[in-house]
């Protein structure tokens, strides 16, 4: 029994160290590491990856870090994990090459954020490390064609909430496109979302928000319209010499 007068940080360690906790502890260890063993057995790359995102779920069900998505990482194969459609981040090929250069020197140390979709993962976060373990021979061979990626939050699987993640993800590296985040408040309004809303879900101020709105609102004005590249006149142009006085 622990004595509550002369309980300090180094006591509990000291107390929680006793004999049977840490008897406890390396038979779970032992138990499990015969358990993993057996993965051995799987020959196919794609059974052994299956057992294993199984067996993380079922820690991760266990875990007092559940509600993370960084919790639960699983490896999916490259053609199930598949591009949004509304991104504004975009990536020089000079910096594609650092990030190819990075994983291949430091591996992944940042996984995908995707939402499941019909059978695949939509990437929310990590659309250029999604193209490198695709794109590029010597990652997508050292990854075995899988992605390591992490589930949003399922409070945040809708379409507008997605958007707004992957902005928030953007903006958090200061990496985003002016036209790209335009067309974005563009969307979230058509979804009835208020400017506080998005001034509050996105990170931005409202005098932000209102540039954005204005750059696609004129877009819009004018999307229909054709312009010829010069003015033509119906006749003859008369130059008859005179000119109109203009009283000062």
């Amino acid at each position: 029994m622990i004595n509550i007068e002369s309980l300090t940080m180094e006591n509990l360690r000291k107390s929680l160290k006793s004999p049977l906790h840490e008897s406890t502890k390396m038979s779970i260890i032992a138990q499990a590491r015969e358990l993993f063993a057996q993965l051995n057995e799987f020959e196919d790359i794609e059974d052994k990856v299956e057992m294993l995102n199984a067996l993380r779920a079922e820690l991760h069900e266990f875990s007092p870090f559940a509600s993370e998505p960084v919790d639960f990482v699983r490896w999916i194969p490259t053609g199930k994990v598949v591009a949004n459609d509304y991104n504004p981040n975009s990536v020089a090929p000079p910096e594609m090459e650092l990030l190819r250069l990075s994983i291949m020197a430091d591996g992944y140390t940042q996984p995908i954020v995707g939402n499941q979709e019909d059978g695949v993962i939509v990437v929310v976060d990590g659309f250029h490390r999604n193209r490198v373990g695709r794109e590029c021979k010597d990652v997508a061979d050292r990854v075995k064609g899988f992605l390591p990626v992490v589930q949003i939050r399922s409070q945040q699987a809708d379409r507008s909430d997605r958007i707004a993640s992957t902005i928030r993800h953007n903006r958090a590296r200061g990496k985003h496109s002016v036209q790209g985040m335009a067309d974005i408040v563009l969307e979230l309004k058509r979804r009835n979302w208020s400017d506080q809303k998005i001034s509050r879900q996105l990170g931005m101020d409202a005098d932000e928000v209102l540039r954005l709105a204005q750059i696609t609102g004129l877009a819009e004005m004018f999307a229909d319209r054709e312009f010829s590249e010069a003015w033509e006149a119906d006749g003859p142009i008369v130059d008859d010499g005179e000119v109109e006085q203009i009283d000062g």
